[in-house]
């Protein structure tokens, strides 16, 4: 008698756009896996089935998704794969109109379909994983989503289109999700979300921020937690008292401030000004002696000019921030910024944005200038080239600076912490030499 055989389908996932579509990807994966699917992450190769998790947030990251897609549509026109999916914020956005133009993607999904999606290549969601994923990044770090969604009505923003309105995890399936990801050998976790400051309005009827980071840093085996897209208009300033007493709590704030000029705060729907940034940035200083803030901020935005742009620069230069990155204003369709004339040229958004790294530059060489000699404690991630590669807490991985050993001279296992001391900088870099 013959018995019929089947053949286990492979799917490969490719993820675009930030850590919050990563831990996405994540959860996809480890659904995939629980219906016995062969699954890699960016593989190179062929695979069965490839699933794209899109970006929508920019028009840069829109581009790279519509590459991607297109990309991996030719694979299939050419037999290498044998069905192609999209989900994702892009997709979430626009799926009508990319189906109507590619038509050798077999289907679309937007952000909140993962049961529809997993029916499509002939899995079952199972509940029984929910807080399980199967993680992509080393095994010492990961990302953990504390919310979901957003309610700001910031002018230029699209989240809340693809994402949807805040909606927060429970503080114990937020625990409990670490907890597994502790005894894998997670060492450090990222909490991250559309607005971390927002977290438990909805959920508990206030701002629960501080209850979180109490909670997580009770959990045993966690070394270092991060904190990271914290709005400063009506910041929870008594999470600052639960960072400033707990060890394990990073000395380390993502914070957006996207602009200073009050005129832009108003017209960007910020809720905030200028005066009371700067008190919620010194606040933070103050309460937590030593932290390193990281922000971002949106140049070219309709209704900025030259002074605007030139407040903006002054404040840079003021606060210092350790860490800062820049974005240059995208046109993006249903967003009350939409309504206004998209009147400034892109080199001039260039132009600006250029500027402000420049600024950055010098003020992280400076930074980095005053560490040399110093002793910090490294977490390795990685060993590149002749060097090993971690950071120290004020470091957020893939955006912030790194500290490099040479591992000719030195020896560390990835995963694990070493004291360094810092013998020469660059402006985004530390190298040093591994203290026994």
């Amino acid at each position: 008698m013959k018995t019929k055989s089947y053949k286990t389908q492979s799917v490969n996932v490719i993820t675009l756009g930030c850590s919050k579509n990563l831990v996405d990807s994540e959860v996809l994966m480890g659904q995939l896996k629980a219906g016995d699917f062969e699954v890699s992450h960016e593989k190179e190769g062929e695979s069965d089935i490839v699933i794209i998790n899109t970006c929508g947030f920019i028009e840069n990251a829109k581009q790279e998704s519509i590459n991607t897609i297109l990309e991996y549509a030719d694979k299939k026109s050419q037999g290498k794969i044998e069905k192609l999916i999209v989900t994702g914020c892009l997709s979430h956005r626009y799926k009508d109109d990319l189906a109507a133009e590619i038509t050798d993607v077999d289907a679309w999904f937007g952000t909140l379909e993962l049961p529809a999606l997993l029916r499509s290549v002939g899995a079952d969601y199972k509940h029984e994983l929910i807080g399980e994923r199967l993680q992509t990044t080393p095994k010492h770090y990961a990302y953990i989503k504390i919310s979901e969604g957003c309610d700001r009505p910031c002018s230029f923003c699209a989240i809340p289109l693809m994402r949807g309105g805040h909606v927060s995890k429970s503080l114990e399936a937020i625990e409990n999700e670490i907890k597994q990801r502790v005894v894998n050998g997670t060492k450090e976790v990222m909490l991250i979300a559309q607005d971390s400051t927002y977290y438990g309005l909805d959920l508990y009827g206030k701002r629960n921020l501080a209850e979180l980071l109490q909670r997580v840093s009770d959990i045993d085996g966690l070394d270092w937690i991060r904190l990271h897209y914290a709005y400063p208009s009506q910041f929870p300033l008594d999470a600052l008292d639960v960072m400033a007493e707990r060890e394990n709590i990073c000395k380390y704030l993502d914070i957006p401030v996207q602009h200073v000029s009050d005129n832009m705060l108003k017209i960007m729907r910020r809720g905030i000004t200028r005066n009371r940034t700067r008190e919620v940035l010194e606040t933070i200083k103050d309460k937590v002696p030593g932290i390193a803030l990281r922000t971002t901020l949106l140049v070219g935005h309709p209704g900025e000019t030259e002074k605007d742009f030139l407040d903006l620069c002054d404040f840079v230069q003021e606060m210092k921030f350790n860490r800062l990155g820049v974005f240059t204003y995208s046109h993006e369709e249903n967003t009350h910024a939409f309504t206004l004339e998209d009147s400034i040229p892109q080199e001039e958004k260039d132009r600006r944005a250029e500027h402000i790294m420049q600024l950055q530059m010098g003020i992280s060489d400076g930074l980095n200038a005053n560490l040399v000699g110093t002793t910090q404690k490294v977490l390795f991630d990685r060993l590149d080239g002749e060097h090993f590669v971690g950071r120290t807490q004020f470091d957020s991985p893939e955006v912030d600076n790194e500290v490099w050993v040479n591992a000719a001279t030195n020896y560390v296992r990835m995963g694990d912490f070493a004291n360094v001391k810092i013998d020469s900088h660059t402006p985004y870099d530390l190298y040093g030499t591994v203290i026994p």
